[in-house]
């Protein structure tokens, strides 16, 4: 009887899910359970944590790895962890030799990593649209983000590497990929001649003309250049659909984040994105109850959802992470934690809710995913389809209703 399949349980962002595709090629015929974690908040790490257990329950009698920034950051607590077998670290877990060796433990000094990505995921078990990882590490020191000591320095795959990749992935039947990073507006500073993401871009439109769709995860607004501005409001195949990193909307709560733009920046950002695209939806990550954040500077976070017209609002309670300067800085209680993170949660979904109605009876170019009965349009609205089609294909669908979640849709 044959090996049960190795199984990857992927947290957190989209580099995780690009890596994981990796991590599972590299275990083919393997009774192995990888828990790819995530560190970006406390309930990250619980999470991790419990993804660790369950496995544990689900698969007794596999071994059970855990890798990522969770297990970068605090490489011993997981290898204490009863239910764990190994620990792999972050500037490891890609690499054949050490998911060979029989260390416990293979984490090293992820600050030393110079390079990212040598591997480039050849395939996509199970997703509509593939994810390329270009960037890898962080430069910058945002107050409560424990994110760069999991992933190292900022990194960059060279173009010619990345456009092969995707043009792999197109040949191999996928239209849609999304390119991921930690920091993805820094791509190339590290590269020579210091191309930027906006030449990234169009040297993959350019060499992969069969591509359908190229989307981009998230971004730090204050780095969108002209020429990255002008492809992402005027390139067809480029989807209108941005998630900006801008974590609050109080100028001094983001001094105090050490963040690198202020809210007009923000704001004007968003209206010159519209006023070239109309149709472009935006996406932003909210920190609830940063320390220090008082009623006013909460409000001035709360208004920026509609100000900035934020339809894909992600919102996190603040979580102290230990050995980060917010963690020092004096906290707002965990029940206004509590209810400011509600608020805004309650805020962005009115938002959305009036989006998704104002697109009844638009045409929407769905991604169709598995079952094949939904998918995502352009803007990345869920669409939920009135007929299956098959999962990884491109269906026109009219939409005739919406909920406070998603489209209604008829396949045109």
């Amino acid at each position: 009887m044959s090996a049960p399949a190795p199984e990857v349980i992927s947290l957190g962002c989209r580099l995780n899910i690009a890596e994981s595709e990796t991590i599972r090629a590299l275990l083919a015929g393997r009774d192995t359970v990888v828990v790819n974690s995530c560190a970006v908040t406390n309930a990250a790490v619980k999470a991790s944590r419990q993804a660790v257990r369950r496995a544990r329950r689900e698969r007794p009698d596999a071994q059970i790895v855990v890798t990522g920034c969770a297990a970068q950051i605090d490489p011993d607590g997981f290898a204490a962890m009863a239910e764990v077998d190994r620990v792999i670290g972050n500037g490891e877990k890609l690499s054949p030799a050490a998911w060979a060796s029989a260390e416990p433990v293979v984490v090293g000094d992820i600050m030393a990593l110079r390079e990212t990505a040598p591997h480039l995921a050849a395939s996509f078990t199970g997703h509509a649209r593939a994810f390329v990882e270009v960037q890898n590490g962080c430069d910058h020191r945002c107050t409560f983000c424990a994110i760069p000591f999991g992933r190292g320095p900022s990194r960059s795959v060279p173009a010619g590497a990345v456009v092969e990749r995707i043009a792999g992935l197109v040949d191999a039947g996928h239209q849609e990929v999304v390119l991921t990073g930690v920091d993805l507006t820094s791509y190339g500073h590290d590269l020579p001649g210091a191309p930027t993401l906006g030449l990234l871009v169009e040297r993959i439109l350019r060499h992969v003309p069969a591509l359908g769709r190229l989307r981009l995860s998230s971004l730090d607004s204050i780095e969108i250049d002209d020429r990255l501005f002008e492809l992402v409001t005027g390139e067809a195949r480029v989807m209108p659909h941005l998630h900006l990193s801008f974590q609050a909307g109080s100028d001094m709560v983001l001094k105090r984040m050490k963040r690198r733009h202020s809210r007009s920046q923000s704001v004007d950002m968003v209206a010159r994105l519209k006023a070239a695209r109309p149709d472009i939806a935006i996406g932003a990550d909210l920190i609830a109850g940063f320390p220090t954040e008082d009623e006013g500077m909460f409000v001035d976070t709360l208004a920026l959802i509609d100000d900035a017209d934020i339809v894909h609002g992600h919102i996190f309670p603040y979580s102290p992470r230990a050995g980060t300067p917010a963690a020092r800085m004096p906290q707002v209680a965990p029940a206004a934690i509590k209810d400011r993170a509600e608020r805004l949660r309650a805020s962005a979904g009115r938002r959305r809710a009036a989006w998704l109605a104002s697109l009844t009876g638009s045409v929407q170019d769905v991604l169709v995913e598995r079952p094949g009965t939904r998918g995502h349009a352009g803007n990345f609205a869920e669409v939920l389809l009135d007929a299956t089609a098959e999962p990884g294909t491109i269906v026109s669908a009219r939409i005739t209703a919406a909920t406070d979640t998603h489209l209604l849709g008829t396949i045109s």
